[in-house]
């Protein structure tokens, strides 16, 4: 079959025989044998041309895939006698990836010395074959993933807070509903600010749209503003645990079961995914569950 796709790419018995190091006779030979086994014409050959027949073109393009899949679990195959190594480019939201992703990555790296990273923290969208990322780290509902693959690494638990100033003065929230009622410290970065997700039994999401006067598009200075008593915030627990136990913060509604904001890792489509690729994903994976709680 390798031959045989060799001599169609390259157009020629002769240019197959020279890229494969074979004679031109033997590269005959392989073709004859698969027609004679196949039972079909594969290529017209006359003194000057070649061409392919119908079964021939249809042949051609099951015996690339067939190759490509051969050559990946080749690739498969060494993987496991070797250790990731080389350039890992990993794209990340700022402060889920400084909090979270970067020292799964950072004990990674430790783990395998051959392999070196270098991290971009921002929240745009990235075009893969553009920006030379191997992968891409991204919160909350993916878009259009047309030739891209997803895992879900993680899923981070939204809770409401505030400042025990702000409760003093204005009360404590005793249901999603009373929300709506308060002040509120709200994410925005583009578009319409995202209302505020609360898990209902079986049912869809109970949506919460609360009065904003701050708008931010830094989770850190949302919490920091939140701590001065400007409002409350809907806010990942990971990024707040501490805040609460030094008592800076309260948790609201602790018997609400908290929005579950999924959080996936992106690559690139490829018939074989790199070791460094995949050692990574497989490490966020499991490592990245024990920062949400």
């Amino acid at each position: 079959m390798a031959v045989f796709v060799k001599a169609v790419d390259l157009g020629s018995f002769a240019a197959a025989a020279a890229a494969l190091d074979l004679s031109g006779p033997m590269v005959g030979k392989h073709i004859r044998f698969l027609e004679e086994r196949l039972g079909v014409r594969l290529i017209n050959r006359t003194t000057r041309r070649q061409s392919l027949t119908d079964f021939g073109r249809a042949y051609y393009e099951r015996c690339r895939v067939i190759l490509a899949e051969t050559e990946a679990l080749d690739a498969l195959a060494a993987d496991q006698l070797s250790e990731p190594r080389g350039k890992l480019r990993v794209t990340m939201p700022v402060h889920f990836g400084r909090h979270c992703v970067m020292p799964v990555l950072l004990e990674l790296a430790r783990q395998y010395p051959a392999l070196e990273l270098e991290l971009s923290f921002n929240d745009r969208l990235i075009d893969f074959a553009e920006d030379g990322h191997d992968l891409a780290i991204r919160t909350g509902t993916l878009g259009d993933r047309a030739g891209l693959i997803a895992r879900r690494v993680a899923r981070q638990p939204m809770i409401v807070c505030a400042s025990p100033a702000y409760l003093e003065s204005h009360g404590r929230p005793e249901t999603v509903e009373d929300l709506a009622q308060h002040k509120a410290v709200v994410y925005r970065r583009s578009g319409p600010v995202p209302p505020w997700l609360f898990l209902r039994q079986g049912q869809s999401p109970f949506v919460v749209m609360p009065l904003n006067r701050f708008r931010l598009d830094d989770l850190d200075a949302i919490a920091d503003a939140t701590i001065s008593g400007t409002g409350l915030a809907w806010l990942p627990y990971w990024l707040v645990r501490e805040r609460i136990a030094a008592g800076m913060l309260v948790r609201l509604l602790p018997d609400q079961p908290p929005f579950l904001y999924d959080c996936h890792a992106v690559w690139l489509q490829t018939p074989h995914l790199p070791l460094k690729v995949r050692v990574a994903v497989d490490a966020l994976a499991a490592a990245l569950p024990k920062f949400m709680s």
